[in-house]
């Protein structure tokens, strides 16, 4: 009997055994290709050398150093070769050991940020429905998804939600995709003035939305508008790249193929590529001069901050991405697996939309496609669907509520990006085959 606490208690998983390339093995012989990298994580595969012989050689010259007394040269290494790819004025790197503590903190440095100018009347946080920023307290209320929020309501701080961008579901039949980007856009100014201009100290999204809605960038222009909106009114653009980033959407930073550069910036998953628990937030200049120029002190922290462990096997997962320009690979096998998705499932009478970027992909599942209305919850689609894919040996991310937090299912993509066409093609006919039993079983 395990003694496991897991994260269904009725659940029952195999066990893993070990990893070749994008593929998993468990202990039985059985054989599961990555199709989604966990949760957007190994980006490098499984059995990468060079990162498992940093990991190895770290572990024998230092394995711990509380960054209370001292740094280490895997995570100043890791900060320099960040910085130098870094959009705009992004300048200094705060190394975590996940997802929600880089939210968790950025949260806290734009309260802090505002605080040590003595704006201390800015107190509100804006993010978007249906977006997902981590599990912490603090993440989990500037995450808009309302059935991860619904039990923990009262103990959430107070963060103010605006529509999301997305064009499938929300743009009218007669509106260009600029315009409706906008249009949505607005709703930030709008949300700005209501709260008072004064008040807002951030606005908080992800490039790409990744897991609560499946794969969704934005419209045309939207960002580039949100920047000039935050420029308006002194308001910290904080952009979540935890799963989005580091290569994932056929960019290093996800924020690059939008044109605007952030205040704050979050990554994680695909920084550590599963090898060890790693994640950043990121900052500029004028931010951590305010905080070293005031009390000098960023009154927030965690033990495993700049592990030196975790910061090894970050920088060499880095300068794996950069030393074989993978980043460019990701853009060709993208727009290949692009055209596969769209060859084999545009037509689908229950697929009502494929979107996403580079490696970053996901598919919507509706009941009527003219409609697009979605299937109903009660059929449970998309955990049906990632049962039926892992029988059949594919890892996928299908998650529910896509639209709402109850209502919409989708499916998401991002294997690992060293997969080639071959391996990208089986993995769509296993879907295949996969998505024809579950649409067989709910009829």
């Amino acid at each position: 009997m395990s003694h496991i606490f897991p994260r269904h208690c009725h659940a029952n998983p195999p066990t893993a055994s070990h990893g070749e390339g994008c593929f998993l093995i468990d202990t039985d012989g059985k054989r599961y290709f990555d199709g989604s990298g966990g949760a957007a994580v190994s980006c490098l595969g499984h059995s990468n050398d060079r990162v498992r012989q940093a990991i190895k050689d770290q572990v024998d010259q230092l394995a711990f150093a509380h960054t209370g007394f001292f740094t280490s040269d895997p995570a100043e290494q890791l900060a320099d070769l960040l910085i130098a790819h870094a959009p705009g004025d992004i300048d200094r790197v705060y190394l975590v050991s996940g997802g929600s503590e880089a939210t968790e903190s950025a949260i806290k440095l734009a309260r802090q940020y505002f605080t040590e100018q003595g704006e201390t009347q800015r107190r509100h946080l804006i993010a978007r429905r249906q977006s997902y920023h981590g599990n912490t307290l603090g993440a989990l209320s500037a995450g808009g998804n309302a059935w991860r929020r619904t039990q923990f309501a009262p103990l959430l701080i107070e963060v103010s939600h605006i529509a999301p961008c997305n064009e499938y579901t929300d743009r009218a039949e007669d509106e260009s995709p600029e315009d409706y980007g906008l249009r949505a856009a607005q709703e930030l100014e709008d949300e700005i003035l209501r709260l008072g201009p004064d008040t807002v100290m951030g606005f908080m999204a992800e490039p790409v939305v990744g897991a609560t809605m499946g794969a969704v960038p934005a419209a045309p222009g939207y960002f580039k508008r949100i920047r000039e909106i935050c420029d308006k009114y002194g308001v910290l653009l904080i952009l979540d790249e935890v799963m989005c980033g580091m290569g994932r959407t056929g960019h290093l930073f996800a924020c690059e193929a939008e044109g605007v550069d952030p205040d704050i910036l979050c990554i994680a998953k695909g920084l550590g590529a599963g090898y060890q628990p790693i994640g950043a937030m990121l900052c500029t200049r004028a931010i951590y001069d305010t905080i070293a120029d005031g009390s000098g002190f960023f009154q927030h922290g965690h033990t495993y901050l700049g592990h030196p462990v975790a910061a090894a096997a970050g920088l060499a997962v880095l300068r794996e991405l950069l030393d074989n320009d993978l980043v460019a690979q990701v853009r060709a096998r993208g727009a290949y697996l692009e055209r596969q998705l769209r060859a084999r499932f545009a037509q689908h009478p229950h697929v009502g939309d494929i979107r996403g970027r580079g490696l970053f992909w996901g598919m919507e599942f509706v009941a009527d496609r003219t409609t697009k209305t979605p299937f109903d919850p009660a059929l449970g689609l998309a955990g049906k669907l990632k049962k039926a894919a892992f029988a059949e040996g594919l890892i996928c991310y299908p998650m529910a509520g896509t639209r709402d937090g109850r209502l919409g299912d989708h499916l998401l993509l991002a294997p690992p990006l060293i997969a080639t066409e071959d391996e990208l093609d089986g993995a769509l006919d296993t879907l295949s085959r996969a998505l024809d039993k579950v649409m067989a079983e709910i009829g």
